[in-house]
């Protein structure tokens, strides 16, 4: 038995030479074809689009004089559903757009009340304005889940037929409601039932 170590052959030196060349090469092109392909890569999409809106019956923040949220009371309206939180600083900081949005009465503003303390959510919808119609507190975040939800804000769009016709991540802007949310409104009120 020879102590040496086996040198290997020359074709095999270049191949661990030229493979991290090659998987460099390979995974630049991929980066580079989704920086030219246009796509949005800040949108995050929901495998719920299109789907029924999960079924979910969460109890109503105490003290707000408002329903819970229901998902049976989706049927026959477009439905706005935004997940928020008090200690959500993108919340606070869409809080305005969702005001000016209460003002539409072509549709009905939900929320989800996402990990949040009771007196909490009180005092922020107090300080910042109710635009809501009905509140569901999800303390332990488990509709969250079923809801697809990655973190707080994010607003979904419930058509008239129960089912979620769109999702935005992140805080609402007066540029994305008249880019992106008012026309999947729109979409959602012309549709049939």
């Amino acid at each position: 038995m020879s102590t040496e170590t086996e040198t290997p052959p020359p074709r095999t030196r270049r191949l661990f030479v030229l493979l991290p060349l090659l998987i460099f090469l390979g995974l630049a092109g991929l980066f580079l074809s989704q920086l030219l392909s246009g796509r949005d890569v800040s949108e995050v999409p929901s495998a719920l689009i299109g789907l029924p809106a999960p079924q979910t019956n969460l109890p109503a923040l105490e003290g707000s004089n408002l329903p819970g949220l229901d998902s049976k009371s989706f049927a026959g309206k477009v439905t706005l559903v935004n997940v928020f939180a008090s200690w959500c600083a993108p919340c606070r900081e869409e809080h305005p757009v969702l005001l000016a949005l209460a003002q539409d009465k072509r549709f009905t503003m939900a929320a989800l009340n996402y990990k949040d303390q009771p007196e909490n959510a009180r005092r922020f919808l107090g300080d910042l304005g109710n635009p809501f119609q009905a509140i569901g507190v999800d303390e332990a975040g488990r509709a969250a889940i079923d809801w697809g939800v990655y973190g707080v804000p994010e607003t979904f769009v419930i058509g008239k037929d129960g089912k979620i016709a769109y999702k935005h991540v992140g805080p609402l802007t007066p540029e994305t409601v008249q880019a992106l949310l008012l026309p999947q409104i729109d979409k959602a009120l012309a549709a049939p039932n």
